[in-house]
């Protein structure tokens, strides 16, 4: 099994980090959360020689399963992921489109597979815990590699914030819970993408996230 590495695509106005999750040596990955700009995320996998086997969704927000879809048909691949409770997120993402002013074609997206608790999802040898994240939104999932010590979050966590819980499902007591019941009990040495810019470490959001103390 070769190193687990990633590979970071911002995307669209909303500068979500669509990450190419991918082996070293084999090349063999995922693509989580293609939100859109659809043609950049092919150029990355070609340009890098990475095979995306399947498309991971962490939540049914527009600006992370946008182009889910589209990257589907482009690559012939699975969409996995998020819960089911975002079902109805994932079916509106056309309206989604209309109430923030996007032009860009959107498509609303079906999943080939729902994902739930204490699942696990994997390409070649690396595999992924799943769990349910609620909070930012109703079937938020996070994705995490317990040989790597390494979590995708999404939206759930940020480098010295959370996610927001404004938004439809949204629920700010559920994204606590999520965060300390879920996440840093799997270690303070956890390092994790988020869905918006710089990752880090889940001991020191732990210790110095104001939301969180």
């Amino acid at each position: 099994m070769g190193q687990l590495n990633a590979s970071i695509v911002p995307v669209t106005a909303f500068q979500q980090n669509c990450t190419i999750l991918f082996d070293m040596d084999d090349r063999q990955g995922v693509v989580v959360d293609p939100g859109g700009d659809i043609d950049k995320v092919l150029a990355v996998l070609k340009d890098n020689a990475i095979n995306a086997g399947a498309i991971w969704i962490t939540h049914g927000h527009i600006d992370h399963a946008g182009g889910a879809m589209e990257l589907k048909e482009a690559l012939g691949v699975q969409i996995i992921g998020p819960h089911e409770a975002d079902r109805p997120l994932l079916a509106n993402l056309e309206n989604q489109a209309k109430l923030y002013g996007i032009t860009d074609p959107v498509r609303n997206c079906m999943p080939d597979r729902f994902l739930s608790e204490g699942d696990t999802v994997s390409f070649g040898q690396h595999a992924f815990e799943v769990f349910h994240c609620p909070g930012h939104a109703p079937g938020h999932v996070v994705y995490y590699n317990r040989a790597a010590k390494f979590a995708h979050v999404g939206d759930v966590l940020f480098r010295g914030s959370v996610g927001r819980t404004d938004l439809p499902g949204g629920d700010h007591a559920a994204l606590i819970a999520s965060i300390k019941d879920k996440l840093l009990p799997l270690g303070d040495d956890i390092g994790f993408i988020c869905g918006h810019g710089p990752g880090g470490r889940f001991g020191e959001e732990r210790r110095s996230n104001p939301f969180l103390i």
